[in-house]
C-alpha cells in the first residue's frame, strides 16, 4: 500500500492511497471460493461450483464488497499509523475510471480531533442546590392525585354545560371538509374549562346541551405532536349526549387503599420519595449546568469547522421553527438575523468544544456506555409510548443512528459524574422555586 500525504491545514489532512490489485485479487478469490463451497447449483456437486461460474454470477457485488473493505481497511491504517483520530466521516474519492484487474488508487480528506490539555478537576468548585420537600409540596402531588382518580357522575338536571361540568360528546374532525385519522371519536369527556384538549375546543362547546350539535373551528397549535395537523384549521362536526360532574375523592386511608397501597401516611411517604427524586434530579441538572459553565472557561483550542457548521446548523433549524412559530424569546426577537447567527454560532462553538473534551475526558479514563445500559434506555423510551413498546424497541434495533442518539446523554452524564467525584462540591439548602431557575447558560 503507497501513501503519499496531500493536505496538511490546521485540522485537514489529505492522502493518495494506492493499493496493488494483487491484493483485491486476493481477497476477491478467496471470497468467491468461499461462496463456491457454500452454493447448490443444479449441474454441479454442492459445494462444488467452479470460479468462473460463481464469478459470472456474484463476481461484481463480491468486487465491490472487497473495494469497500479495502479503502476501509486502508484508511484506518493510514490514521493509526500517524497518530491521527478522525472527527468525522472521511470524503473519499475512487480515481475515475477504475476497474477490475487496475491497482485501486483513492484520495480522501478528513477533519481531525485536535490534540489539548483536559484541565485538572480538582480545582474545580461548585455548589449543589438541594431542597426538601415541604406540606405544601407534598398537599399539591396528593391534590393532582386525588384529581386523576376522580369519579364521574351523571347529571340528571336538563341544562347546558357550564364551567367544571364534564360534557360527553361524540365527534368528527375533519380538514378542508375531510375526515382526518384520529379525529373522530365517541362517548369522550370533555371537562368544561380544563385543559387537555386543542386551544378552543372545550370554549367552544360550554353551553351545549345534551341532544343538542354544533360544529366548531379551531386551529391545531403549531408544536402539535401530529405533525400532518400541526398549525392547521379543523372543524369538528359536535354531538352533546350527556352531562356529568367530576367528584374528586377524600383523601384518607381509604382513597391511598384505592390507589393500592396500605395507608394515607404511606401515600404520603412514597409520594415525599417521589418529589425528593424530581428534586434531586433538579439538583444535578443545576451542578451539570454549573460544571459545564466552567470547564467552558477552562479550555479554548481550534475546533473541527465541519462539527461545528453541523452542530449551528441543527441549531438554526430549530432557531427558524421558533421564529415561523413566534417562538423565539423577546431578546432574541429584537436582533438581526446576522446578529442572531453570530450569537448562536458561539453556542455552537461552545457545545462542540465541550462535547470534544467529554469524549476525550472519557476516552483517557476508559468510560463507556453499556449494553445494560442502552437496553434499559431504550426501555425507557419505549414506555413512553403504551402500547407500541414493541415497535420502538424493534426501531432502535434496526437503527445504529438511534441507538447513538440513547448513548451520547448516558455517556455524557458518566463522564460529568466522573467528573463531579473529583470536583469539590459544597450544598447549599434552597427553596424550590430557586432550585427551579435555570439560569441562562454563559457562551
Amino acid at each position: 500500500m503507497q501513501v503519499t500525504e496531500t493536505l496538511s491545514e490546521s485540522l485537514k489532512r489529505g492522502f493518495t492511497i494506492v493499493i496493488e490489485e494483487s491484493q483485491l485479487a486476493e481477497k476477491r478469490n478467496a471470497r468467491l471460493a468461499e461462496m463456491g463451497h457454500q452454493m447448490n447449483i443444479p449441474g454441479f456437486r454442492p459445494g462444488k461450483v467452479p470460479l468462473p461460474v460463481v464469478k459470472q454470477r456474484y463476481g461484481e457485488t463480491v468486487q465491490n464488497e472487497v473495494v469497500n473493505e479495502a479503502v476501509s481497511d486502508a484508511i484506518k491504517t493510514t490514521l493509526e499509523e500517524r497518530g491521527l483520530r478522525a472527527a468525522s466521516q472521511p470524503k473519499i474519492s475512487l480515481k475515475e475510471g477504475y476497474k477490475e484487474g487496475d491497482d485501486l488508487e483513492f484520495s480522501f480528506e478528513v477533519e481531525l480531533i485536535p490534540d489539548f490539555e483536559v484541565p485538572d478537576f480538582k480545582g474545580i468548585e461548585l455548589t449543589r442546590l438541594k431542597a426538601t420537600p415541604d406540606e405544601a409540596a407534598l398537599n399539591k402531588a396528593l391534590n393532582a392525585v386525588a384529581e386523576r382518580q376522580r369519579d364521574f357522575k351523571d347529571i340528571e338536571e336538563k341544562r347546558p354545560a357550564a364551567q367544571g361540568d364534564v360534557l360527553v360528546v361524540d365527534f368528527v374532525g375533519k380538514i378542508n371538509g375531510i375526515p382526518f385519522d384520529g379525529g373522530t371519536a365517541n362517548d369522550v369527556n370533555v371537562e368544561i374549562g380544563g385543559s387537555g384538549f386543542i386551544p378552543g375546543f372545550a370554549e367552544q362547546i360550554e353551553g351545549m346541551s345534551p341532544g343538542e350539535e354544533k360544529q366548531i373551528k379551531v386551529t391545531f397549535p403549531e408544536n402539535y405532536q401530529a405533525a400532518n395537523l400541526a398549525g392547521k384549521e379543523a372543524t369538528f362536526d359536535i354531538k352533546a349526549k350527556g352531562l356529568k360532574q367530576a367528584v374528586t375523592p377524600e383523601i384518607n386511608d381509604e382513597f391511598a387503599k384505592k390507589v393500592g397501597l396500605e395507608s394515607l401516611d404511606n401515600l404520603k411517604d412514597v409520594i415525599s420519595k417521589q418529589i425528593s427524586s424530581e428534586y434531586d434530579q433538579l439538583s444535578h441538572m443545576r451542578v451539570k449546568r454549573d460544571l459545564l459553565d466552567v470547564l467552558a472557561e477552562k479550555v479554548d483550542f481550534e475546533i473541527p469547522v465541519g462539527l461545528l457548521e453541523a452542530e449551528f446548523n441543527q441549531i438554526w433549524q430549530r432557531v427558524e421553527a421558533d421564529r415561523k412559530a413566534d417562538r423565539l424569546e423577546e431578546e432574541d426577537k429584537q436582533k438581526d438575523e446576522e446578529t442572531l447567527k453570530a450569537d448562536y454560532r458561539k453556542i455552537a462553538e461552545r457545545r462542540v468544544r465541550l462535547g470534544l473534551l467529554l469524549v476525550e475526558i472519557g476516552r483517557l479514563n476508559s468510560i463507556s456506555v453499556t449494553e445494560e445500559e442502552l437496553t434499559q434506555a431504550m426501555r425507557n423510551e419505549a414506555m413512553r409510548y403504551p402500547g407500541k413498546e414493541k415497535e420502538v424497541i424493534e426501531f432502535f434495533q434496526k437503527n445504529p443512528q438511534a441507538i447513538d442518539s440513547l448513548r451520547g446523554p448516558i455517556y455524557e452524564n458518566k463522564v460529568v459524574d466522573y467528573i463531579l467525584e473529583l470536583a469539590k462540591i459544597d450544598e447549599k439548602e434552597v427553596s424550590v422555586e430557586e432550585l427551579a431557575e435555570m439560569p441562562a447558560s454563559k457562551v
